[in-house]
């Protein structure tokens, strides 16, 4: 069976699933999900910055994600701010307790920063904007953007590909295909709205996919760039034809802070 084939068989599985917890679920159903994808997550970060073995640095990483990502489940934000703020503090605490064993080397200290900042911070906009009045329209709004985008650009890339956007990053993404993501995601938001979302005025709806595609894109090869420097092809093997749960959630963790400060601050 092809790696496409595959893609395509764990997408139609995955998603009648996924729509049922988004839709019937309730808050507290689409929070344990987001939850639990992003400790996996987690752990695949782990295992790309601290290797296969265990170690303080990883449990360090796993359990403060799960503060980080339960009280953003309270919706306490200022709260979620002191957790981040002593989060931060307890990690180049912990690290000076090492030095003697270790010596003076502060990349394991940026390692544990870096992956509670980059998987559980953002992906507990998951769990914010679900919580705000339109929130199951704007889980669905985030997911047509980047889906939409992400066939377009897959087709349009293969057809059409010739210049290539970051080789040095990921050699397979190219201009054409970014281009067609662009233009799939606005006209996925604007056929999306148009249906579903009448209230979100067509601009918004604009550029929303603009932009939104863009930084999703950019959150991909943020990702990709991770696998550069850890030397591995995928972050890990959950999802048939896809890889990790970060190398679908890649784009996702960039799209949805953007879309919830925008509807937070452009539609109020």
């Amino acid at each position: 069976m092809t790696p496409h084939m595959k893609r395509w068989i764990t997408g139609i599985v995955a998603v009648p699933l996924l729509f049922g917890i988004i839709v019937f679920g309730g808050e507290t159903a689409f929070s344990v999900l987001i939850i639990f994808a992003s400790l996996v997550g987690v752990q695949e970060y782990n295992r790309m910055a601290f290797g296969q073995d265990l170690s303080l640095e990883k449990m360090e990483t796993l359990i403060i994600s799960l503060f980080i990502l339960l009280t953003a489940f309270s919706g306490n934000l200022p709260l979620l701010l002191a957790v981040l703020t002593f989060a931060v503090m307890t990690v180049l605490i912990l690290n000076l307790l090492r030095i003697r064993k270790q010596g003076l080397d502060m990349m394991l200290a940026g390692r544990v920063i870096l992956g509670i900042l980059y998987i559980p911070l953002l992906m507990a906009h998951f769990i914010l904007i679900r919580r705000t009045p339109s929130g199951v329209l704007w889980i669905f709004f985030i997911l047509v953007l980047a889906f939409t985008g992400d066939i377009a650009a897959y087709y349009i890339g293969r057809r059409f590909g010739k210049r290539k956007l970051l080789p040095e990053v990921s050699p397979a993404k190219t201009v054409e295909g970014m281009m067609g993501l662009v233009v799939g995601s606005i006209a996925g938001c604007l056929l999306f709205r148009q249906f579903f979302f009448p209230m979100l005025p067509v601009v918004h709806a604009v550029v929303l996919g603009l932009v939104g595609s863009v930084i999703g894109q950019l959150g991909d090869l943020s990702e990709s760039a991770l696998k550069r420097a850890a030397g591995v092809k995928d972050s890990g093997m959950l999802l048939p034809g896809h890889g990790g749960i970060l190398d679908r959630l890649d784009c996702l963790m960039f799209i949805t802070p953007f879309v919830y400060y925008y509807q937070d601050y452009m539609l109020q």
